[in-house]
């Protein structure tokens, strides 16, 4: 059973997309979610978390003031808006899950991870 990503496409540069990724409580008993990328020949890395109940909402560096992770609990969705979208934003967006709390200094740490999406394909063109 995985978590299941969707609302990838193609933009242009400046462009938004949101990406949603669905957890059903009734499977994944998770209480903290978050969306890593993989662009091609690079490694997976960490985009934003937050927990189930909204709380503590981080983000890479690289995406902060452009990018917004949400979750909508009646939908057992979280959502991950993309603004103001780069070229370098061009990646497969993956969504991964954990039951337990996490450090700030851990979320990043895809092994962290037991749940994992089957990852949605973000193209940005020039």
């Amino acid at each position: 059973v995985q978590l299941q990503a969707s609302g990838g496409g193609s933009v242009q540069a400046g462009g938004s997309l949101r990406l949603s990724c669905l957890a059903p409580r009734r499977l994944f008993n998770m209480n903290f979610l978050a969306w890593f990328r993989q662009a091609s020949g690079k490694e997976r890395e960490f985009v934003a978390s937050i927990y189930w109940n909204g709380g503590s909402p981080s983000y890479a560096d690289s995406v902060k003031g452009r990018f917004t992770i949400s979750r909508d609990n009646a939908k057992d969705t979280v959502y991950l808006q993309m603004n103001d979208l780069k070229p370098e934003d061009t990646a497969v967006y993956f969504c991964a899950g954990r039951v337990n709390r996490l450090a700030l200094s851990a979320r990043a740490d895809q092994r962290q991870y037991p749940w994992w999406g089957q990852g949605t394909l973000v193209t940005v063109s020039s």
